[in-house]
């Protein structure tokens, strides 16, 4: 019986282990894609207890304590840090199975050096222990982040954001922090109210008063151009689903003026406008040789009366079934046509859509630049084993695996990036079985070399860094 949580964790073949001992995991981290505040980063922040570090604004692990029956207070109410923290121990043991097991276990061990299982008879001596540890100059945000070997960091920003913070932080550190041009709010007009009050701010900031379409993409594009002075390359879209729904420039005009003036907008028409602002925002990218990212499919806020108490983003979305096929190709192929497609990445929150993005980004690769559309990563739900391992399959078998750009955490946590090691070791498992299996050559010279270009090396070229 192999030990649990060993150096050998998860690796299931010798061929494995070198894989990953000799090639992965002394690879940088290139983190493309978080949620992390560069407010943070920038001031150093030092966290106070290790309640505050693992379970603020982690709606992975608030939703494992409510279905544990962990009334709110203790997950997102008024409770004391260790009263939270108490009922986070209580619930681990119960975990076994869920991603979270393994990750709260990495996470202790890599950082703080603590190798028993988090449990209610052990809670306290690790909740001192953290505490403790959490007070020195060696756990302060930006160590962190070094003694987790990023080298590069990916935050998730507004166009209306000053990005004062990366500014602060600059090339003071031995890692690089970059803003992500996140510009949904300027494209969900199913709120007028919000919605307006929104471009007041963006036309506010960008200095362009926003009476027509062709301003709003005008001061767009200026916010755009500063998030490329800062060192921008990417963006990122949140969507249900992509619209491709045909439309011309006199109609978006049209309503646009409607949403301006807060009436509301009709199926149909949120259609309409959304498609011109994907063709749009892909325009901006394509000019200044960004990717663009596309989260889709996810249900969100399904619980209104909790959603109504204590807002969006707080662990009540799910995985969506929308039909999106026909839309991807439409949007992705009047991009191509018009050349204005940038490099892509698109990441499916349900599974079953799986080999259907493994085949989509082979219609568009076209020879410009290596692994131009990409599948990206296991997201969310799929942010685990199983679903990793049904990623990295169904790109292996439809597509070019050893062009893939790799992992990322998607995380709210300075403390979460042994996902990266989990995804390593998730890949160089399978590899190290094909080879065993004779599937594979024994060239472990050439695999590692493609490990490596996984885990870092190919990330860093298509981004540019």
């Amino acid at each position: 019986m192999k030990p649990f949580l060993d150096e050998n964790f998860l690796l299931e073949t010798k061929t494995a282990e070198v894989l990953y001992h000799e090639y992965a995991s002394k690879m940088p981290i290139i983190d493309y894609h978080n949620h992390l505040p560069p407010d943070e980063i920038a001031h150093d922040k030092q966290f106070e207890t290790i309640t505050q570090l693992w379970l603020g604004g982690d709606h992975y692990k608030w939703r494992a304590m409510r279905t544990f029956g962990i009334e709110e207070k203790y997950v997102t109410g008024d409770a004391s840090d260790w009263e939270k923290f108490e009922k986070w121990a209580e619930l681990i043991p119960y975990t076994l199975r869920n991603p979270i097991y393994h990750w709260t276990h990495l996470e202790l061990q890599r950082y703080f050096n603590i190798s028993k299982q988090l449990s209610p008879a052990t809670a306290k001596e690790i909740y001192n222990e953290c505490n403790r540890l959490l007070q020195t100059p060696e756990f302060r945000v930006q160590k962190l982040l070094q003694k987790a070997n990023v080298e590069v960091l990916c935050t998730t920003d507004d166009p209306i954001d000053s990005l004062e913070y990366h500014k602060v932080i600059g090339n003071s550190q031995s890692f690089k922090v970059y803003p992500t041009w996140r510009p949904d709010k300027a494209m969900n007009a199913e709120n007028t109210v919000t919605f307006n009050t929104y471009l007041n701010k963006l036309s506010e900031v960008s200095g362009i008063e926003i009476s027509s379409y062709a301003r709003l993409i005008e001061a767009l594009e200026k916010r755009h151009d500063f998030f490329a002075q800062h060192g921008c390359r990417l963006s990122d879209h949140g969507l249900e689903e992509f619209y491709a729904e045909d439309y011309t420039l006199a109609e978006i005009e049209t309503i646009f003026a409607k949403a301006r003036n807060n009436k509301a907008l009709t199926i149909e028409e949120l259609a309409k406008y959304k498609s011109a602002m994907l063709v749009d925002f892909a325009a901006m990218d394509a000019r200044k040789g960004w990717a663009q990212q596309f989260h889709y499919g996810v249900l969100r806020n399904n619980n209104s009366r909790l959603f109504k108490k204590i807002g969006p983003d707080t662990g009540f979305d799910s995985i969506g079934d929308f039909t999106v096929g026909r839309n991807m190709q439409r949007f992705l192929n009047r991009l191509d046509e018009n050349s204005q497609l940038p490099k892509t990445i698109l990441y499916n929150i349900n599974p079953a859509d799986n080999e259907l993005i493994a085949t989509m980004i082979g219609n568009f690769n076209d020879g410009s630049i290596k692994g131009k559309m990409q599948f990206g990563s296991a997201w969310w739900f799929l942010d685990q084993k199983d679903g990793m391992e049904k990623q990295i399959n169904a790109l292996s078998a439809l597509g070019l695996l050893s062009c893939f750009v790799g992992m990322l955490t998607d995380s709210r946590s300075f403390v979460s990036f042994p996902r990266h090691e989990y995804f390593r070791r998730i890949l160089c498992n399978i590899l190290g079985n094909d080879i065993e299996k004779g599937m594979l050559p024994n060239d472990t010279a050439f695999i590692g070399k493609v490990v490596q270009d996984i885990c870092y090396n190919n990330a860093k070229k298509y981004f540019g860094f």
